[in-house]
């Protein structure tokens, strides 16, 4: 039966800034990290479609909804959002994306603005595993290094995470909590910040790693897949087994 995955944007196919980076679209770009992986079934939706894309059956029939936002998040629906909150009390999972985080979806599952105290264009984003044993980051490499990204930066107005998966560190000295989650309800939710549309990193490996990852994970008691998460990440060997090196202390 699989896990079904509706991958919303607010970027239409006229959207000369995506096209730029993302000719496909950057719903299309998204949902590509999923090809691989059969179990997913995927379908894609933009805000300027009827009902934002949403209407009808489609969130009854989505077991996770990714959710990229950017700069409209006022001109989202509220019925909309309300929909989709309801659905995730009831066991849909939500994978918020980028600035998603300041989106009326993730807002009305967290009850707190989701604001990020700074941001910078063009920044080198070094992305931290802290719980290599979540499922989310299973298989991703330690650290993940974007060459070019959005720089967000602490304090980062979101509840205390029920889980913290990964932080980026970026090259001015800031740090973000760039991969945390929580459960909501039956719900469970996951907001990842590495993709602004300026940058193709919805093309890397590692980071489709993490979308897939994230997927199984979200679908939780809404789909078959989400208690059958991807292998763990394996630890990494504690210090006292590794060489010896030196310290600044014997220099």
């Amino acid at each position: 039966m699989g896990v079904s995955v509706t991958v919303w944007t607010e970027c239409g196919p006229d959207d000369a800034a995506v096209a730029a980076v993302y000719p496909e679209g950057m719903h299309n770009a998204i949902a590509d990290a999923f090809a691989p992986h059969g179990e997913l079934r995927v379908r894609t939706a933009t805000m300027d479609e009827d009902d934002h894309g949403l209407g009808g059956t489609v969130l009854d029939e989505t077991d996770v909804l990714f959710w990229w936002g950017h700069e409209r998040h006022g001109e989202v629906d509220d019925g909309i959002v309300a929909r989709v909150r309801a659905r995730v009390l009831e066991g849909m999972g939500l994978v918020a994306l980028h600035s998603s985080a300041e989106s009326k979806v993730f807002r009305a599952l967290t009850g707190t603005s989701g604001r990020i105290s700074g941001w910078r264009h063009g920044d080198r984003e070094v992305v931290w595993t802290v719980d290599v044993t979540h499922p989310v980051a299973a298989g991703v490499p330690q650290p993940m290094v974007i060459g070019e990204q959005e720089m967000y930066a602490e304090p980062f107005d979101v509840p205390v995470p029920d889980e913290l998966v990964f932080v980026s560190s970026f090259e001015g000295g800031e740090v973000f909590r760039s991969g945390i989650a929580y459960r909501r309800g039956l719900g469970r939710v996951f907001y990842f910040s590495p993709g602004h549309e300026e940058y193709p990193v919805y093309r890397r490996e590692d980071v489709r790693t993490v979308l897939a990852n994230a997927a199984f994970w979200a679908a939780g008691s809404a789909g078959p897949a989400g208690n059958a998460a991807p292998a763990r990440a394996k630890a990494p060997v504690p210090w006292t087994s590794r060489p010896r090196e030196r310290g600044w202390y014997e220099r």
